[in-house]
């Protein structure tokens, strides 16, 4: 993940051919409820107006994220797999009676596949990206957007040209996990 970037622009047909291949990501029913809100030049410097006050820029300790050239909002749509989910071929699940049912919600999941999908595409095509949190600003963000109610904001990506010798985060060091910890054979 890229915490610093060049505020060098990217060709709208990178950022479309980069989409493009995160829609290739599995759907469940085919339902294709991931959307993604594409926020270049003065809508990014917006978008932080939103979610980062000015108050807190002098703080926050990742400056040069706030130099991506794009910010994209993945959007998912639980409505469209209830609808989905009420068509003929897929009525005897039971799950086109509403969002409450689905056991696991399957359009965090298939949004989730397209966003990673996306920072895969993003890292072969030699660019940086970062999927975090909007932890603040949220509603405004979405009503000057005009995203409707009912969808799910997963997160917000960054993408860029990275700044190669830009700070890492705190966790980095961590070690990862041996196959031995997270690989349960036959039982757990």
């Amino acid at each position: 993940m890229t915490r610093a970037f060049l505020p060098t622009p990217i060709a709208a047909d990178v950022l479309l051919s980069l989409i493009d291949l995160a829609l290739r990501a599995p759907s469940a029913g085919k339902t294709q409820g991931t959307h993604f809100v594409v926020l270049t030049g003065e809508n990014v410097s917006a978008f932080w107006s939103d979610t980062l006050p000015n108050d807190k820029r002098s703080t926050f300790r990742w400056k040069q994220l706030l130099d991506a050239p794009v910010i994209i909002l993945p959007f998912v749509d639980p409505l469209a797999y209830v609808a989905r989910y009420a068509e003929t071929d897929k009525a005897a699940t039971g799950l086109g009676e509403g969002v409450e049912v689905w056991p696991t919600p399957y359009w965090t999941v298939d949004g989730s596949f397209a966003v990673m999908s996306l920072l895969l595409a993003a890292h072969d095509a030699e660019l940086g990206a970062l999927f975090f949190a909007v932890f603040t600003g949220e509603q405004h963000l979405r009503t000057r957007l005009g995203v409707p109610e009912h969808m799910q904001l997963l997160g917000a990506i960054a993408i860029g040209h990275a700044v190669h010798d830009g700070e890492k985060g705190r966790s980095s060091a961590r070690p990862r996990k041996s196959l031995d910890e997270v690989v349960h054979q036959s039982r757990w």
